[in-house]
């Protein structure tokens, strides 16, 4: 198949399903409201948390006798 037709062909579909989608969903259900900036820091914290967590510290080549 032509990658155009194929394009054309996928999008048809992704707004069938997106359709399908949205007249499925309860009407009570809100849709999802974006992460506040206090989760999104946290997120980030504990990101750069694991990351000193699971590189191992380099040695500076002073040793102690």
């Amino acid at each position: 198949m032509h990658a155009d037709a194929h394009l054309v062909l996928h999008g048809l579909t992704a707004a069938e399903l997106h359709g399908a989608a949205a007249a499925a969903r309860p009407a009570w259900a809100a849709p999802r409201t974006p992460a506040t900036p206090v989760r999104v820091r946290l997120g980030w914290t504990l990101v750069e948390f694991g990351l000193k967590l699971a590189v191992p510290q380099r040695h500076t080549g002073c040793a102690t006798a």
